[in-house]
């Protein structure tokens, strides 16, 4: 079934008891139920999916996001938690019978350490008002995803969001160093440390990525990175997608490690350019953006050698930032790929698996016959450095039975990645869009053994409930044989 067509009727004198007992501690307006008012928590930043939340928390600070927590608990009230309401696989896709816990107003930058490089900040810091904050120390919050002007920082902890530049300096999880957050009980845990380590298993990424299904984030203690001393961006032009392809990986096989390594296809920069005049060659199939920076010396050296690379591969055009006014323009038209998206079609579903540099040639030539097999159009728009596909499939959700081909396309790309040695998430998440390909992915004890940490944390499957991990009967109804085989070997483990 379509989850996109699922609704759930709400609960009126459920709806009015609960309510009823958050206004106990959170002003009136902080407390929204009536139908114009939480209707724009319907959906997340994939709008195919929608569910109306049965009531709305908006607190101020975490004494109260603890109450809110604690009363859903003593209520059996599930609890999705949404930052900004950017994300692109439904993992703030509220529920008919529950709270949607908006993180928004907790947005204050606590401390900005300049001798230590962390910034303290609250879940709804936007992800690029870190690095504005840190700017006057000359230092910068290095994940960037394309969505930084409007993402929180909460709710990048919470998918493991990466960006342009993850390639050399890493996703979310590599950037942090210290959590404040609190379980459905309302009780507070102090996870990570101020120092490079911290004693006992390694709770710091198992709570990032985790899309709030575990505990809800109140602080974030952030690395602070010093800017570089130059930085200049390569735009290579290839008459061939698959040799852009390889052209990555001859790239890090020749021992580089760029700042930022992206790919676009012909019918992205078609639909870029004309909105930011970047100066992309519309007649290339495909277009590699690779950053190098750091010391002056470093980046002429670095540059010289990533063009002889790409030449060497084929690029029928290599051209070279002369200012940051051009390496800006360049880095422009990728960050605005998805909005973009909407100059050419009229919906577009955005996929998120990664694969091995390696393979990248291969999946891109299946993705494009897969295309043509469904009649649909795709935007490969991606992390090239490191393999993390962002495949746009271009449709019509006015036109019948487009989105649920779609959603069989997107599917199939997931399966490939897997096929190829890669996973079906790189930075987006798993939420709802991508819960029935965890089927393919994984086996019935790991299955089990991510029910069992969420068990954990939240034993009665309060928070954010029905996403991420699939139960081992979803899979078997879904067709995953693997998982039958599974459940006929192991008939005694638990079923959450």
């Amino acid at each position: 079934m379509n989850i996109a067509l699922e609704t759930a009727a709400i609960d009126r004198a459920r709806q009015r008891e609960v309510a009823t007992a958050l206004r106990a501690f959170l002003p009136e307006s902080a407390v929204l139920f009536e139908k114009e008012d939480v209707k724009p928590y319907e959906c997340d930043g994939l709008s195919a999916y929608r569910q109306v939340p049965m009531v709305v928390a908006l607190p101020e600070n975490e004494q109260q996001v603890q109450r809110v927590l604690r009363t859903c608990y003593d209520m059996r009230v599930p609890v999705v938690a949404r930052g900004a309401g950017t994300g692109l696989s439904g993992g703030a896709l509220p529920l008919g019978n529950g709270v949607l816990l908006s993180l928004a107003k907790l947005m204050r930058i606590l401390e900005i350490d300049k001798p230590s490089r962390t910034a303290l900040v609250q879940p709804g810091v936007r992800n690029l008002a870190i690095s504005e904050a840190a700017a006057p120390y000359g230092l910068y919050y290095a994940p960037d995803p394309s969505s930084q002007i409007a993402c929180s920082i909460g709710g990048n902890v919470a998918e493991n969001a990466g960006g342009m530049h993850c390639l050399k300096y890493g996703l979310t999880v590599h950037n942090i160093l210290k959590l404040r957050a609190w379980t459905i009980e309302g009780e507070l845990l102090e996870i990570g440390g101020d120092g490079l380590d911290a004693a006992g298993y390694d709770l710091l990424a198992l709570m990032t990525g985790s899309e709030g299904m575990l505990a809800v984030v109140t602080e974030i203690t952030v690395r602070l990175l010093p800017r570089p001393e130059r930085a200049q961006c390569i735009l290579a032009a290839f008459d061939d997608v698959t040799k852009a392809g390889q052209a990555v990986a001859n790239i890090v096989a020749a021992g580089i490690i760029p700042a930022g390594l992206e790919m676009m296809d012909k019918i992205t920069t078609a639909a870029v350019e004309p909105f930011v005049n970047a100066g992309y060659p519309l007649d290339a199939e495909a277009i590699l953006l690779c950053e190098s920076d750091g010391n002056d010396q470093e980046v002429t050296e670095e540059i010289e050698r990533m063009k002889a690379v790409m030449q060497a591969s084929g690029a029928t055009e290599v051209r070279v930032s002369q200012s940051e006014q051009e390496r800006y323009r360049f880095w422009a038209g990728r960050k605005a790929a998805f909005p973009a998206a909407g100059r050419v079609s009229p919906d577009y579903y955005c996929m998120d698996g990664t694969i091995p540099r390696k393979a990248l040639p291969r999946v891109l030539n299946a993705i494009a016959d897969l295309s043509q097999e469904y009649g649909l159009r795709c935007m490969n728009v991606f992390h090239a450095g490191d393999g993390n596909l962002h495949p746009l499939i271009l449709y019509d959700a006015n036109q019948p039975g487009e989105l649920e081909k779609t959603e069989e396309f997107g599917a199939r790309i997931l399966k490939l990645s897997i096929e190829v040695g890669g996973t079906i998430t790189g930075e987006h998440g798993v939420g709802v869009e991508k819960i029935n390909s965890m089927c393919d992915q994984f086996r019935p004890l790991e299955l089990e053994t991510f029910h069992a940490v969420k068990h954990a944390f939240d034993e009665h499957a309060l928070l954010n409930p029905g996403k991420a991990v699939p139960t081992l009967r979803r899979c078997v109804e879904f067709g995953h044989m693997h998982v039958r085989a599974g459940q006929e070997k192991f008939p005694d483990l638990p079923r959450f």
